[in-house]
């Protein structure tokens, strides 16, 4: 798919990674960016058009669908992390609060827009997913489901789509160099090189983009999983 003149819906664009989107979808010539953010005032990019758009928002959704009908390209950037030990006292309560934003966000917004990219064309759906998607960390365990419900999602959405040729991409990054981040102490990929490999992989017409070595170490360890990521529970138990 053209970057080119595409007409682009970019949620959680007001800062880091969603901000990385807007600037390089501009610079690359896309012909219209709609910056989705809960707060439109805090969008910066003088280049983008502003949409007040909360994700868990059903009416917002809807308005947005109403303002957006030339929409070409739907990136469902926004996520949120909580950070939650799957038995931590609050899991349920943060499991809920994380699918809410990471996996039916994504979901409705899929739904929803299904029909205008059909309209324009098919254009591209980009889910923005993790290395997490494919395994789990002891300290943000609710959100890695969250993560691989939502890749589960976006493979559905292939099967649906590709009747009316429409592109969905699965974009898998590590840590990443943001304020999501901020407070893990461990290597993390730049927004920019997240969103240069993102934008190739959809002008590309790439089904997937593992956004950094971490990611790409990850699902190339998948057919060992086990051995690899969880060795205390590997062996043989007594």
């Amino acid at each position: 798919m053209n970057i080119e003149g595409a007409v682009v819906l970019v949620t959680g664009a007001n800062r880091g990674l969603g901000a990385e989107y807007v600037r390089q979808l501009l610079d690359r010539g896309a012909a219209k960016v709609y910056a989705g953010a809960r707060s439109p005032e805090s969008v910066t990019n003088a280049g983008a058009i502003p949409l007040k758009l909360d994700v868990t928002s059903a009416a917002d959704i809807q308005a947005a669908v109403q303002q957006c009908s030339d929409l070409t390209m739907l990136i469902n950037n926004a996520g949120v992390v909580i950070g939650s030990r799957v038995l931590a006292e609050n899991s349920l309560e943060n499991a809920k609060a994380e699918f809410e934003t990471n996996v039916w966000g994504p979901f409705n917004l899929a739904k929803a827009f299904a029909p205008v990219l059909s309209a324009n064309g098919g254009g591209a759906i980009v889910n923005v997913l993790s290395a997490v998607s494919w395994m789990s960390i002891k300290e943000v365990a609710t959100y890695a489901m969250s993560k691989s419900a939502a890749w589960s999602l976006t493979n559905a959405l292939r099967l649906e789509l590709a009747r009316q040729g429409t592109l969905v991409v699965a974009v898998h990054p590590a840590f990443i160099d943001t304020d999501m981040a901020a407070g893990v102490d461990m290597p993390k990929t730049s927004p920019h090189q997240v969103v240069e490999r993102t934008l190739d992989g959809v002008a590309a017409g790439l089904p997937e983009v593992l956004a950094d070595d971490t990611s790409a170490f990850v699902k190339n360890s998948l057919p060992k999983h086990i051995e690899t990521f969880y060795p205390k529970v590997a062996g043989p138990r007594p």
